[in-house]
């Protein structure tokens, strides 16, 4: 029996699916695979096992043992099995590829996971509606639209939601954090699809097509505003004196003119205006500029208005 270990040889041969081992006692293990016996019982839970190893292992989810330590980091694990997995965080090692794609995974259970991409398998589905998913993280999530369980609370306004992501996301309305920068201008983003839509200013892309006069716009929500000049639509109104408006940045602009607020200050002489736009207008008396100009003549002007009325000079004189 002891040459045996030492040369290999293997006589002791599965009858049921041939497997040959090199001694009895295993031989004997491995016929537990066949009839299913488990004669080694937990005592704490009553769990069986058809190896007296496996049961010691499992006893120590009762016991919190953990004898196999990490000699990089000092994390401890119940089994060796699962130390060998921890120590490829350290290495890097990935010995389970796709033969597909050539992801590589630590771990054969993820590898399995990913083949579920490759082969369109969801073996997850959801008991209410249906829907099948490939992870049962995923299916997991999705119940939440069921449910309406949203576990991530924001601390500092009690905002809920069903995905952490979305708290991040939304945790930024609180820091000003904007992480989305703009590599033409600069300028930064909460959101990603925030930039999305303003780099659209920099292509000039506009893919968005109003189906009554064919303008085009860079957003959605412009077109759906524009959309209004053709309807009437007025869905924002004044509670105060009942103006309607087609826009709630209007509206609240208009409000003003009751409150009396004037939120927009000129850093040159401090006047105060309602509106951003008639700070605007107003920053030029400092800086000289006219950006409107006559075609005829080369005159320019700070108001379009007062174009307009340069005009009719030139309108007069060719009548004359």
């Amino acid at each position: 029996m002891y040459l045996q270990n030492h040369i290999g040889e293997k006589s002791h041969i599965c009858e049921v699916c041939g497997t040959a081992f090199s001694n009895r006692s295993k031989l004997k293990t491995h016929l537990r695979t066949h009839t299913g016996e488990k004669p080694f019982a937990c005592e704490v839970c009553g769990a069986s096992f058809a190896q007296l190893s496996h049961l010691k292992s499992h006893i120590r989810i009762h016991t919190g043992e953990k004898p196999y330590t990490c000699d990089v980091c000092g994390s401890a694990f119940a089994k060796s099995s699962h130390l060998k997995i921890h120590i490829r965080t350290h290495t890097g090692e990935k010995p389970y590829a796709c033969k597909l794609c050539g992801s590589a995974f630590s771990q054969n259970s993820q590898l399995k996971i990913h083949m579920q991409k490759h082969t369109g398998d969801k073996p997850h589905s959801c008991e209410v509606c249906g829907s099948g998913f490939s992870y049962s993280y995923d299916l997991n999530i999705h119940m939440r639209t069921h449910t309406g369980e949203k576990p991530y609370t924001c601390e500092l306004c009690s905002s809920a939601f069903s995905r952490k992501y979305l708290l991040k996301i939304h945790m930024q309305n609180h820091t000003g954090e904007k992480p989305h920068v703009c590599k033409v201008c600069s300028s930064a983003f909460s959101y990603s699809s925030d930039l999305k839509v303003h780099l659209r200013t920099h292509t000039g892309e506009k893919n968005h097509l109003c189906g009554v006069c064919g303008s085009m716009f860079s957003k959605n929500s412009t077109l759906k505003t524009h959309l209004r000049t053709h309807t009437g639509e007025k869905p924002y109104a004044c509670e105060i004196c009942g103006a309607a408006f087609t826009q709630i940045s209007h509206l609240k602009s208009h409000i003003r003119t009751h409150t009396g607020e004037k939120p927009y200050t000129c850093e040159v002489c401090h006047s105060a205006f309602s509106k951003s736009s008639d700070l605007k207008i107003h920053l030029r008396k400092h800086t000289g500029e006219k950006p409107y100009a006559c075609e005829l003549c080369g005159s320019a002007f700070s108001r379009k208005y007062k174009l307009n009325i340069h005009m009719q000079n030139h309108t007069d004189e060719s009548s004359l």
